[in-house]
């Protein structure tokens, strides 16, 4: 069965598992909409006594008394008020726990579905974007459940229970209230059509502000130290000015509803005042019931001025809902195989391997590599050459076009995430800290090791000196993304946390790229302890770095163009001599 496509239907079709607390909270709604239309009756009713005495309305059930009739009516009226105020409550918490429902698991789904989504998608998105719709296009729909759904569902009793009650009293005066409510309904509609358009731009407009200041909070120390900070102040204002605009758009047709219902209020009302009025001039109703029309006649229209309101946070909350349904709506490129490896030795085949971005030249072409299980692999060459690329196939964080990639014979595609991923360390040449304490991020992927084990790890990446010198030791909070400590220090964080995950495989991307000479060598004298019964993978600039593994391969524009021991390809006398005469200041 297929997934309805309107907005709306969507929306309820999200929220399909909530069904029987909709219902509750609905009649909630309702039921207190009836106890609040119910004064009304009361003054008429009240007048009626006053006017009628002996003869009123409610003498005809036995009570002739008017002092009796009056306390009657005052017990009625304190059960109604009760009555209203409970189904206020009821209705009070259970849209707003809906409403909170709704936008945590609404939240939850699309996160999920994010991380389930292949790395190429992300390249295609921007931070920013993606953050307005879990965060902005969440809340509005949680807005609409604690509002706007509670006003459609008040409006709507309204009119029906009014209706009722003024066809009882004076068909012909009803007919005259009941007129421009159809108007008013219809004007909704195509108000709300209208203004959809608009809200979607706004949400356009929205995402890329919030990209932009993603972006400049992240890229801070860029922007100070170019002085750019009036250039990107008056980016971000343009962004915010397009915001405003689209704002402005919306709000002067959501403005314009509100005066036009009133014009249409005004006619149904004073049409009623001076009928009804004629009619209990003549005698045709009685001074209670003309009372009645009059107070019933305006809660029945003037509620309707909120429509604009209520549309508003309607026509918001399906653009923003849209959004999210879209994104969870987007296939998932990586289709997960369903095969575990119970034992993983860590041999690592790359055959006729053909890999490229899109729109972009040929980033791997015909790649053959085997990588026997537990030996050490250097994978150098210039930036652009194609050595992440591989990595990211093996992880499957993307699936090459041609060729394949296997893991102890078998292909990766066929693999669960978990087994293929979880058999893999990886310490990219980007630094990823969470925020929290040291031993919350060296425990990351191991939060059951011990505090031996995980002592032991921070000792092989050479992090235990700086960590015995922080303020509170382990228990230090290192902030968002790690801000607190230097470069090399989030490089030996990230290290030990790879190491502490003891993988059979271990990759280092660009392991060194952000420590200093002196730990370097620290870190150069510890990868033989790091890669001992694993398979390890070592992709660097530094040829200093992967000068001991057991062989290297040398990529250039896709291709692996040398390979062997550091020893052969320095007597080889290719790129990779090359590049160490640089390296060492032989050549210049």
């Amino acid at each position: 069965m297929s997934r309805p496509r309107h907005p709306l239907g969507r929306l309820l079709s999200q929220l399909s598992d909530h069904r029987g607390t909709i219902i509750l909270a609905s009649i909630c709604s309702v039921l207190n909409k009836i106890w609040d239309l119910a004064p009304p009756i009361l003054i008429g009713l009240a007048v009626d006594v006053v006017a009628e005495r002996e003869d009123s309305f409610l003498a005809t059930y036995g009570f002739s008394d008017p002092w009796e009739q009056l306390q009657i009516l005052a017990a009625i009226t304190v059960a109604i008020w009760v009555l209203e105020s409970l189904f206020q409550y009821l209705y009070g918490v259970l849209w707003r726990n809906l409403a909170q429902t709704a936008q945590h698991e609404l939240r939850m789904d699309a996160y999920k579905h994010i991380q389930d989504l292949e790395m190429q998608w992300f390249s295609e998105q921007s931070t920013g974007g993606l953050m307005a719709i879990l965060n902005d296009d969440v809340n509005q729909l949680e807005r609409f459940l604690d509002h706007g759904a509670n006003d459609l569902l008040h409006v709507g009793t309204t009119v029906i229970v009014v209706s009722g009650i003024m066809f009882s009293v004076a068909p012909e005066v009803a007919i005259l209230a009941i007129i421009p409510v159809p108007i008013i309904v219809g004007g909704s509609f195509l108000y709300q059509r209208r203004i959809g358009v608009r809200y979607t731009e706004v949400r356009k407009e929205v995402a890329e502000l919030n990209s932009i200041l993603n972006n400049n909070l992240q890229g801070i120390t860029t922007i100070k130290s170019f002085t750019a900070e009036e250039r990107e102040a008056e980016r971000v204002s343009e962004a915010s000015e397009s915001y405003r605009n689209a704002n402005r758009s919306a709000i002067r047709l959501s403005a314009s509803f509100v005066p036009l219902i009133r014009m249409a209020i005004l006619f149904a009302f004073t049409a009623n005042l001076l009928v009804g009025g004629k009619y209990a001039l003549e005698g045709r109703i009685g001074l209670g019931e003309y009372s009645v029309i009059v107070f019933i006649t305006q809660r029945l229209l003037w509620p309707l001025t909120r429509l604009g309101e209520t549309f508003d946070l309607y026509q918001r909350a399906l653009a923003s809902t849209t959004r999210v349904l879209d994104l969870l709506d987007t296939e998932i490129g990586i289709v997960e195989g369903n095969q575990d490896l119970e034992t993983i030795n860590g041999k690592i085949q790359f055959r006729d391997i053909e890999f490229t971005y899109p729109g972009r030249e040929d980033v791997l072409r015909g790649i053959d590599l085997d990588v026997p299980s537990g030996m050490t692999v250097g994978l150098v060459g210039a930036t652009g050459s194609g050595k992440t690329t591989l990595v990211r196939l093996l992880l499957r964080f993307h699936d090459p076009i041609g060729g394949k990639v296997t893991l102890d014979g078998h292909d990766v595609r066929e693999l669960t995430l978990n087994s293929l991923r979880g058999s893999i360390s990886l310490v990219s040449q980007t630094t990823t800290l969470f925020p929290g304490s040291v031993r919350d991020n060296v425990l990351y992927g191991s939060p059951d090791a011990s505090e031996e084990d995980m002592i032991d790890a921070a000792s092989i990446a050479e992090a235990i000196s700086f960590i015995d010198q922080l303020p509170d030791g382990w228990d230090t909070n290192i902030g968002e993304d790690g801000h607190r400590l230097s470069g090399g220090q989030r490089q030996r964080i990230a290290i030990a946390r790879a190491v502490l995950k003891d993988a059979p495989i271990l990759v280092l991307d660009e392991a060194t790229s952000n420590v200093d000479n002196e730990t370097e060598a620290a870190l150069q004298r510890s990868i033989d302890r790091i890669s001992r019964d694993r398979t390890t993978l070592i992709i660097a600039h530094r040829l200093s770095t992967v000068r001991n593994a057991d062989f290297i391969a040398v990529m250039d524009e896709g291709k692996i163009s040398e390979r062997g021991s550091h020893d052969e390809l320095v007597e080889l006398g290719g790129l990779y001599s090359r590049l160490w005469d640089v390296q060492t200041g032989v050549s210049q």
